[in-house]
């Protein structure tokens, strides 16, 4: 079979972003205090000794909730559970089991997935007692585990890969990482959903909807050309001394980090604004990174409106980012699938491009 794709589920803050994180062996999700971090589906590429997996995390599962994402949140959780071969069920031993708990029980038994049971947060001898009240959920024997303390995780990862089928013949790892990187609003998440065909990212009209990083895989397909690619959705980068404190600073990070990580990097501008501060401010982090560049002029819809053309437009960016001589420059919508073909196109020439660079010694890495 394909590689297993194992998502991490339970009600909000049991814990699941930090043992994502520690699966993952590096920090993607969001991590904090506050109920309802997690917005979208947030997925990496993980091994567990030769076995290897895709990891997903997921958003709270609950009934009810003021946060104006939660049915959008909801929705990603269903798709979650729909395409995953084993679910990771947490819950939280410190506080023990709630009706919430008990819901999201009676909704992952619907959909008939193996399930195996983290009692999360059993850092001391009273806490892993309290896993055995997990029995009640009726979703197997429930397993004690401190994600944060990465106790119990070489117990519950055996359980897991016994229970599932693993293919190590196919490649992991191996796509075209590309990072989606802007200031907030500029349709960054409506990107990712147009270039992939579906609604992977959350979309509305607030700054700061996305707040992880989102992994999305898309294959290429140019006549006799295949490429596997890999999309990073990434939270907006602000200004310096912009950024908020907690989760908001933690959402920066992710993306600088995002940048790290990939091979090219999307800089997304808005045509209603073109070129501001913060653009150059992002294609900055990204001309740092050394990686691969392409400037994506999203909302081209809209240029009728704007009596902006293309030349203008193009004279402006090769103006103000003087520091990207060479980049690409696309024109798209993703809001009609303008320019999308065209992307595609040369964010894999960008990447060919790169990586003859990267051959020829001429990128320091």
């Amino acid at each position: 079979m394909a590689i297993p794709v194992i998502a991490i589920v339970g009600r909000p803050n049991v814990g699941k972003s930090t043992l994502f994180n520690r699966l993952a062996g590096e920090r993607i999700a969001v991590v904090s205090d506050i109920a309802g971090t997690t917005r979208d589906r947030v997925s990496a590429d993980a091994s567990w000794g030769d076995d290897r997996y895709i990891l997903v995390d997921t958003a709270g599962i609950e009934g009810n909730s003021e946060d104006i994402f939660w049915p959008d949140m909801q929705s990603q959780v269903l798709k979650a559970l729909d395409e995953a071969d084993l679910l990771i069920f947490v819950t939280d031993t410190g506080y023990g089991l709630t009706d919430a708990d008990r819901d999201a029980a009676n909704l992952i038994r619907r959909y008939n997935k193996p399930v195996v049971l983290a009692a999360n947060k059993a850092d001391n001898v009273e806490r892993e007692q309290q896993a055995v009240e997990a029995y009640e959920l009726d979703l197997g024997d429930p397993i004690p585990i401190s994600a944060y303390h990465n106790i119990g995780i070489g117990d519950l990862m055996d359980v897991v890969m016994d229970s599932v089928a693993t293919d190590d013949d196919e490649e992991v790892g191996s796509d075209v990482r590309i990072s989606i990187v802007g200031r907030p609003n500029v349709g960054k998440s409506a990107l990712l959903n147009a270039l992939t065909g579906e609604e992977r990212a959350l979309v509305s009209d607030i700054p700061g909807t996305t707040r992880d990083s989102i992994d999305s895989r898309y294959r290429y397909v140019n006549g006799d050309d295949e490429s596997d690619l890999m999309f990073i959705d990434t939270a907006g980068l602000r200004r310096r001394g912009k950024t908020e404190q907690g989760i908001e600073k933690y959402s920066a990070l992710r993306t600088i980090q995002a940048i790290e990580r990939s091979h090219v990097s999307l800089i997304v501008l808005d045509a209603s604004e073109m070129v501001t501060a913060q653009d150059l401010h992002v294609g900055g982090f990204a001309s740092e990174a050394s990686r691969g560049l392409v400037v994506v002029v999203n909302k081209w819809d809209l240029s009728r409106e704007l009596k902006l053309t293309r030349e203008e437009a193009e004279e402006e960016i090769r103006d103000r980012f003087k520091f990207l001589p060479n980049s690409s420059i696309v024109f798209t919508s993703a809001l009609t699938g303008r320019g999308l073909d065209r992307l595609l196109k040369a964010t894999v020439d960008t990447y060919a491009e790169w990586s003859k660079r990267v051959a020829a010694g001429d990128l320091t890495r």
